[in-house]
């Protein structure tokens, strides 16, 4: 065991004092970080058969039950998924389908960040906390590649307004990149992670949208990946997103 008292660094402390339970349970796989705080407040997370309250800590060595069912920490996956349109980003929905209809797999995972309903392409699902919030962190500026169909032609104009920033009801867009690949398609590259910001941008430029398709996360490409399918990310695949 170490000794707190010759530790290094703050990080060396955490790990020796213990996390915060709801980080410990997002680390896990059982859920978000968020939800966790909900199962806390709600009475329904134990740690060694204690309920506890929000801001108790526990080790990797404690047990942690919620709802008297003991959690396990599961192997930590990775995906990457070409989300359809008219497929709700969330773990469950009672009219339509979610991502979580095509990802089978063993282990609980959840969308890092989210595409709109009628927005196809990209998303990443994982089953580790800290992983996702390193993706979302506004800090880490990760920029998202979108191919984006518009009912007329695309004028410089337009280009140009897109790149200097658009004011929308919830502030200025920061400069983005765009590159025109016909005269009615065009793939606009921002790190924003704003709620549709492409479609609101387009729209303010009165464009009538046609698709709108995520193909990029940092430098992870969507490449070959068909609609609907998915698969785990490699350990060098997991760099590109920071590259």
């Amino acid at each position: 065991m170490k000794d707190v008292n010759n530790l290094e660094n703050a990080e060396d402390l955490e790990n020796a004092e213990g996390y915060r339970v709801q980080k410990l349970l997002s680390n896990y796989g059982h859920c978000s970080r968020r939800k966790a705080e909900e199962l806390i407040d709600a009475g329904r997370v134990k740690v060694n058969n204690k309920v506890i309250s929000l801001g108790d800590k526990a080790t990797e060595q404690d047990k942690i039950f919620v709802d008297d069912k003991l959690i396990i920490k599961e192997k930590r996956v990775y995906v990457m998924f070409n989300k359809p349109v008219k497929c709700v980003t969330a773990l469950r929905d009672r009219r339509y389908n979610t991502v979580m209809d095509f990802i089978k797999l063993k282990q609980r995972v959840f969308p890092i960040g989210r595409l709109d309903f009628n927005t196809s392409g990209l998303l990443l699902l994982t089953n580790d906390g800290d992983f996702a919030n390193e993706v979302m962190h506004p800090s880490f500026e990760i920029k998202k590649t979108y191919l984006a169909g518009v009912d007329r032609p695309i004028k410089k104009l337009d280009i140009e307004a897109i790149e200097k920033g658009i004011y929308l009801d919830d502030g200025k867009t920061s400069p983005a990149n765009v590159k025109l690949i016909n005269e009615k398609t065009m793939e606009i590259t921002i790190h924003e992670g704003k709620n549709r910001i492409v479609r609101r941008m387009l729209k303010k430029l009165n464009f009538r949208i046609r698709f709108v398709h995520r193909v990029k996360i940092g430098g992870l490409a969507l490449g070959e990946l068909k609609t609907g399918e998915y698969k785990t990310l490699s350990e060098s695949m997991k760099r590109r997103l920071f590259s």
